[in-house]
């Protein structure tokens, strides 16, 4: 099955960004080692994210990268239900 947006970084990017929004039905049709990628993708975006320091004084940029480890998080806790759902 080929990713919204074309990689499985992509998607997950795309997620991040609140352009594309997750349910379990998302998963549906991705194979096991899709989901497989997808996870391992939201875990290095994850890391990316956590890795980034704006400015204490930067309001709206801490606002935006907690609303991206937010989305990122939520995606990440569907994925998961739905991984073990499917066991």
């Amino acid at each position: 099955m080929a990713f919204p947006g074309g990689s499985a970084y992509t998607m997950v990017r795309d997620i991040s960004e609140g352009y594309f929004m997750v349910t379990e039905r998302t998963f549906k049709l991705f194979t096991r080692p899709d989901i497989d990628q997808l996870s391992m993708e939201f875990d290095r975006l994850l890391r990316e994210l956590r890795g980034e320091q704006p400015s204490l004084d930067d309001h709206a940029e801490l606002q935006k990268k907690q609303r991206k480890l937010q989305r990122v998080n939520t995606a990440l806790v569907v994925l998961r239900a739905y991984r073990a759902k499917q066991k």
